[in-house]
Formats: structure tokens, sequence, C-alpha cells
């Protein structure tokens, strides 16, 4: 049984105390069996900030079981290094073309779900087309539409995530925006420097 967690960006919360000195930090959580994408944001004072982002990957080959532990450690580790004030995770189609997969992302999300729920986290989930909508401004961008504007957002033009991670990302920060109930733009209400972008 192996979980690798990769993080591509990590800027620790207060070690002393483990939570954030101000803002909320929001968790956005990717699911997959092979790679789960995660991300950690912070919006203070009108600006967002990237946290901690990275990818739970399990080995290749191993049972349903040891894949669905790799996913609990990994996210069981973001949530008490981070100490996040809620998750966001996409949820689920009932109409999947392939049921198979629906079933299998089903337990990879009840996992996570059963994590924050033993740290008392509040969880919420969105349609991937709400996110995209949220983020983006079109709910049928693509996924490198989504990445390169979630990029933008968090001023990370020259690194490059893997799609699970901006997914996540996109979670996050779509998050924040629809949960405040939305403006015309995601960019509005956010630093001047940021909005200019």
């Amino acid at each position: 049984m192996s979980s690798r967690v990769s993080e591509f960006t990590r800027k620790p919360a207060n070690r002393r105390t483990g939570e954030p000195a101000n803002g909320v930090r929001i968790l956005g959580i990717d699911p997959g069996l092979e790679v789960t994408g995660y991300g950690v944001v912070e919006q203070s004072g009108g600006r967002l900030r990237l946290l901690e982002a990275g990818i739970i990957q399990s080995r290749g080959g191993a049972s349903l079981e040891k894949r669905l532990l790799s996913i609990q450690r990994g996210i069981q580790r973001v949530v008490c290094d981070c100490h996040p004030d809620v998750a966001v995770l996409e949820e689920l189609y009932s109409h999947y073309r392939h049921p198979r997969t629906a079933i299998l992302m089903g337990h990879a999300r009840g996992v996570i779900l059963s994590v924050c729920s033993e740290a008392k986290l509040p969880t919420q989930g969105y349609s991937a087309k709400r996110i995209r909508q949220a983020v983006t401004g079109n709910g049928n961008a693509s996924k490198e539409q989504v990445q390169q504007m979630v990029q933008t957002l968090l001023g990370l033009r020259k690194k490059s995530f893997p799609l699970d991670v901006s997914d996540a990302l996109a979670l996050a920060v779509g998050h924040l925006y629809l949960d405040g109930g939305g403006t015309k733009s995601l960019l509005k209400g956010l630093s001047p420097d940021l909005a200019d972008k």
C-alpha cells in the first residue's frame, strides 16, 4: 500500500497554532481513485492566496480498499496540516455514461466526506458546470481554460499544475464566489492588482 502526496506549492499555516491568522481557508478536492487533486486557498483582506496544492496518488494495480486508504490518509494529512474552514468537492453526476466510473468515484468521494466529518470540517458540493461558470464565466469552459483562469486569479502565471490540481483549486476559488452570493465577475471585489490581470 502506497500513498504519495506531491505538493506543488506550500506556504504552511501558522505552525504555533495551526490556524490561519485571518481570512477563510477553503480546501478544494477533485476526487479520483488513481489521482486525487487538492488545493487550499485563503481569502484575506480581499486577496486570494494559494497555501498548498498537490495530488494524492495511489499505487497502480492496488486493490480498491488500498486505494481508498491512500486517499483517506492523504486527505487526513492535508486537513491536519492546513486547517481549512470548509472542504469543497465536485458533485457526482447521476447520468454518467459509464456507471462503473460513477460508482468508483462515489467510493472515493465517500471516503473524503468521512474524513471531513471526522474532522468536523463542513463540506459543500457543486456541479462541475457551476464551478466552471463561477470561475470562467462559461459553464462549458474546457479544463485548460479553467486552469488558466485559476492560475491568473492566484497569480501563478508561470506555474503549471496537473488538471486534477487546477480542478481542485477551481472548486475552492469558485466556492468563495458562490458562497458570497456571486457578482457579475469573480474578479470583482478582489485586490485591484489582481483584477487588472
